[in-house]
């Protein structure tokens, strides 16, 4: 990318700003099936099939932005690291011992400033996970029990799911805070 023009620097900006929209789209599915679930906890009747339907596909929606935000992850740890080993690598080449003092300095501290983001979106995309087994095997029980006993299971369930949303949610708020501040960080150190 660097032959086409393209700055590590600049690289690791867009998959942050990547990142960031991923996980905010993962917060709103997780939002929506979350409610999905606590609309469908006051069923009284009706076709249990389309109940099952509704609840499987928000939890699939789920599952894949849980996905995506796991690889912007990914993308996000290896741009990262490559532009950290290149910033490493400029400086051995360095003579003047000032600038060079600096600019360890700045690496340094943007380094620390990413591996804190990085540390905050994986334990976010660890929380992800108990979430998703919880709303996949509610709604695998009620494919299995397609009657009303399926569907008051829910009910008892949606407190918990609401919590473990509600601190995923949150989560997920701190982790793009955290990525606006890197990303300030980033574009600011390249003026």
């Amino acid at each position: 990318m660097k032959k086409l023009g393209k700055e590590k620097r600049d690289i690791l900006v867009q998959r942050l700003v990547s990142g960031q929209k991923a996980q905010q789209e993962a917060q709103k599915q997780f939002q929506t099936t979350l409610e999905a679930f606590q609309s469908i906890s006051g069923f009284n009747g009706g076709d249990i099939e389309k109940v099952y339907k509704k609840l499987n596909g928000a939890m699939e929606d789920a599952d894949g932005r849980a996905r995506q935000v796991s690889e912007k992850i990914d993308a996000i740890e290896k741009v990262g690291g490559d532009m950290f080993k290149e910033w490493s690598q400029e400086i051995d080449g360095m003579w003047n011992p000032t600038l060079k003092s600096q600019s360890q300095a700045l690496l340094r501290d943007t380094r620390r400033r990413h591996e804190r983001h990085l540390r905050t979106m994986r334990q976010t995309e660890e929380k992800m996970t108990p979430v998703l087994r919880a709303f996949r095997d509610q709604v695998t029980f009620l494919k299995h029990n397609l009657n009303s006993k399926a569907i008051s299971s829910l009910k008892q369930t949606v407190a918990g799911l609401d919590r473990e949303v509600t601190e995923l949610v949150r989560d997920l708020e701190k982790s793009v805070r955290e990525a606006d501040s890197l990303i300030s960080t980033l574009k600011k150190d390249e003026d």
